[in-house]
């Protein structure tokens, strides 16, 4: 049998078997990070993916590595600059690169949420992003909320003066340290898991942190109050690679910025409702929640928050004290 390269037949045929198909997947993201399945940043990251994919009709996917299981957040970090990573999400960290980064967790730099929320996403934020950017070669595309620190502890404290040498486990950051000494308490770094053992012997009288981690650690079965003193407001980034940002189109850049946006506003929703569920659990078990005088908090620690933070970021940190 003798076939005509040349009859239309084969020519569609042909067409058929070698056609790229309209929704053909491109590229995919690799996209690692720290926390759980259970994290609202895990979640959001996954609804990022899904966003995006829908906007390129699927030639981009995202594949999300949870639990560190990409490696861990500086290795990360390591491989968006080398071009074997392609996102993560990572927060002051990057001040190992970027001084700047440091301002996404200042103590007592903000007053409210709404307040980290009007430096996040301004001027301020703006400088961060861009000197991340070019010092780090990684793109913050978006940013999510962690929740405010806050102080447990067996007796009610609404101020400074009632820390009155207060034995707390702080984390191994000089700075915690330092804020806490100022404030009156006797802070001492030790690792998260040897916390709750510690409570519970009397070995420290509190601890501070998160209400999703006071959770979760169960510190509600030897701690009974809750002091609001949401000392640390901090905030972190979904990023990424510059590399892998410069390969893409100006339309696949517009749809990596508006996947990010759509991701940032359901992280906000599931973290708001993580915050009214982690109060309301620590309230049934019994935790009490104590309001205390933020502004006396604040003007106590400044001194040293501003002994601790460099010279490039102080004259901000300034500002935002002002505020």
């Amino acid at each position: 049998m003798t076939i005509n390269w040349k009859t239309p037949a084969f020519a569609v045929a042909l067409a058929a078997l070698t056609a790229v198909p309209a929704f053909a997947q491109d590229m995919t993201l690799k996209l690692g990070h720290l926390a759980n399945e259970e994290n609202s940043w895990h979640m959001a990251a996954v609804k990022f993916g899904e966003e995006l994919s829908a906007l390129t009709d699927g030639r981009i996917a995202v594949e999300v590595f949870p639990n560190e299981s990409l490696g861990k957040e500086i290795d990360l970090i390591n491989g968006m600059q080398l071009g074997t990573v392609d996102m993560t999400i990572t927060g002051e960290s990057l001040q190992n690169w970027a001084p700047m980064a440091a301002l996404l967790a200042v103590p007592y730099a903000y007053k409210s949420i709404e307040h980290m929320d009007e430096v996040a996403s301004g001027e301020i934020g703006d400088q961060i992003k861009a000197q991340i950017i070019e010092q780090a070669q990684i793109r913050p595309i978006a940013y999510f909320a962690r929740g405010a620190r806050n102080l447990t502890s067996n007796r009610p404290i609404t101020s400074p003066s009632e820390l009155d040498g207060l034995k707390m486990r702080v984390p191994n950051v000089p700075l915690f340290v330092d804020v806490w000494k100022s404030l009156g308490a006797n802070p001492g770094p030790m690792a998260f898991s040897e916390v709750f053992t510690s409570l519970q012997n009397g070995t420290i009288d509190a601890q501070e942190n998160p209400l999703a981690l006071i959770r979760s650690a169960s510190f509600y079965e030897v701690q009974s109050h809750v002091n609001l003193t949401e000392h640390v407001r901090s905030w972190i980034y979904l990023t990424i690679s510059e590399m892998t940002w410069n390969t893409l189109s100006d339309a696949d850049k517009d749809a990596v910025m508006e996947a990010a946006a759509r991701a940032q506003a359901y992280e906000r929703e599931l973290f708001n409702d993580s915050l009214a569920a982690d109060r309301a659990f620590l309230e049934e078990k019994g935790m009490t929640f104590v309001d205390v005088d933020g502004p006396a908090f604040q003007a106590a620690a400044k001194d040293a928050v501003l002994a601790n933070v460099n010279d490039e970021i102080k004259p901000i940190v300034e500002g935002l004290f002002a505020q």
